[in-house]
């Protein structure tokens, strides 16, 4: 009888009732679960499923994707109790890493940071504030997951029975994968170009301070940040680790309305003003400018590229070895080779290559998927522009050394793939059973808008 009293009392103060107007009230969130001494709110369920419609994850009927998404909160706050029953912590510099992260994921997928307030009906700091949580929550998560996980492996016998035991034709196909070799020049930008910059951000700055001009004006004429430039380089809120951080020491440091001086960051330059500061967040303006490579410079860039193409084409070197003496990226301590960030290792298919080019931080793969396209095996490309994944102007050459054409999975071919399928089916049974055998010992409560629910497990001892 205590326990359900507890949770009543507990939906009870948690729900928010305001009266409008026109005197009707609106409940405004309210307690859906209680599991332990964790409870789940309505706003909770409703911002994941804001989430996975903003990445076009929604299958099914809404009601449906509702309830999973209330079963994965339950095994979330399941693991939370347990984390509180290990004394696990995670640190503010973690919980801002990634809340960062995420952030920065969320405006990337809306478009804009006003489209992503209006997408969740928050002011960014409100958004930020309820994310905060659930990061901390996450993390926590992570530990246990990490801990239940910590002793599950695969020997190569459970790989083959694994991989035996799955019906011919649910065998997944593998497409079309590539193991792409390069050679860069990073042409290095002058201390001059460095120093022009710089005194132009100064220039900017003084005619600012002198009244010729306001600060959001001369973001929209000379900034080279596209997402702020147009809205006179306002960032909005923005909390601690979100930013470079020599851009950051300075910001939390400026007071309202006060300009920096100019800030190098790997960006580039910055001139920052800070127009108002609400605890740990800030709203900043920012004028970005870059310092270019010289013509002459990308130029002698491409003509020792197209030095290493002739020796390589001749058989004087190697891609391996041309590699080593031509080129400045760190892929040379591999020989070359691109690794794959989504999936590791060197293969990578031209759906990846497309992906990872839409990303700014990904820059070396932007546009590869159409020089790759146009490649025989083993033949060296001509010198190619690109950018850097930091932004700066280089030249490559670029060589697929294999080509993996599409084809079923096979142990042969795929065996590194197929022992993840493995490990990750294992990974899956133990925490299935981890959940069966807490469940039964936690406290449940579930409320009645999810009475319907068809949950994968029994939580409430039904």
């Amino acid at each position: 009888m205590l326990k359900r009293i507890s949770f009543f009392a507990i939906a009870l103060l948690i729900t928010v009732s305001a009266v409008a107007q026109t005197g009707k009230t609106q409940v405004v969130d309210k307690v859906v679960a209680v599991i332990g001494k964790n409870i789940i709110l309505q706003s909770d369920v409703e911002n994941q499923y804001i989430q996975y419609r903003m990445q076009g994850s929604i299958e099914g009927s809404a009601s449906a994707m509702r309830c999973a998404i209330l079963e994965e909160l339950l095994f979330q706050k399941l693991m939370l109790n347990q984390a509180e029953m290990d004394s696990l912590t995670v640190t503010d510099a973690e919980v801002d890493a990634e809340l960062s992260r995420r952030i920065s994921e969320l405006i990337g997928r809306a478009g804009s940071q006003e489209k992503l307030e209006s997408i969740f009906n928050k002011s960014m700091s409100e958004i930020k504030e309820e994310l905060r949580r659930l990061v901390k929550e996450k993390s926590l998560q992570d530990k246990v997951r990490a801990d239940i996980l910590k002793n599950v492996a695969v020997a190569p016998a459970e790989v083959k029975a694994f991989f035996r035991s799955l019906p011919a034709d649910s065998i997944p196909m593998v497409e079309t994968e590539y193991e792409i070799m390069q050679i860069v020049k990073r042409p290095p930008i002058s201390i001059d170009e460095k120093l022009a910059v710089k005194d132009q951000l100064y220039q900017i700055r003084k005619r600012i301070l002198d009244g010729e001009s306001s600060f959001s004006a001369m973001a929209v004429l000379y900034s080279e940040d596209p997402g702020s430039a147009r809205k006179g380089g306002e960032l909005g809120f923005t909390g601690r680790g979100e930013f470079a951080p020599e851009f950051e020491n300075v910001a939390f440091n400026l007071r309202d309305g006060e300009i920096s001086e100019v800030v190098e960051t790997q960006f580039g330059f910055h001139i920052i003003q800070l127009i108002e500061r609400r605890d740990d967040y800030v709203n900043c303006r920012h004028i970005l400018m870059t310092a270019k490579v010289p013509i002459e410079a990308l130029e002698k860039a491409q003509n020792e590229l197209d030095s290493a193409a002739m020796l390589i084409r001749n058989g004087d070197l190697t891609f391996e070895e041309a590699c080593k003496k031509f080129s400045d990226d760190d892929s040379k301590t591999n020989g070359g080779y691109l690794v794959n960030p989504i999936g590791g290792g060197y293969r990578i298919n031209i759906q990846e290559m497309q992906e990872l080019g839409e990303y700014p931080s990904f820059g070396e793969f932007k546009n590869l998927a159409f020089v790759v396209g146009k490649l025989d095996v083993g033949v060296v490309s001509s010198p190619l522009p690109m950018t850097t994944n930091e932004g700066k102007d280089a030249f490559r050459l670029v060589m697929v050394k294999r080509k993996i054409d599409a084809h079923k999975a096979n142990l042969e071919e795929d065996y590194s793939r197929i022992q993840t399928w493995a490990l990750n089916d294992k990974n899956q049974t133990v925490i299935k059973n981890w959940i069966r055998a807490k469940a039964k010992k936690a406290f449940v409560r579930i409320d009645e808008d999810f009475a319907d629910c068809n949950f994968q497990f029994d939580w409430q001892g039904k």
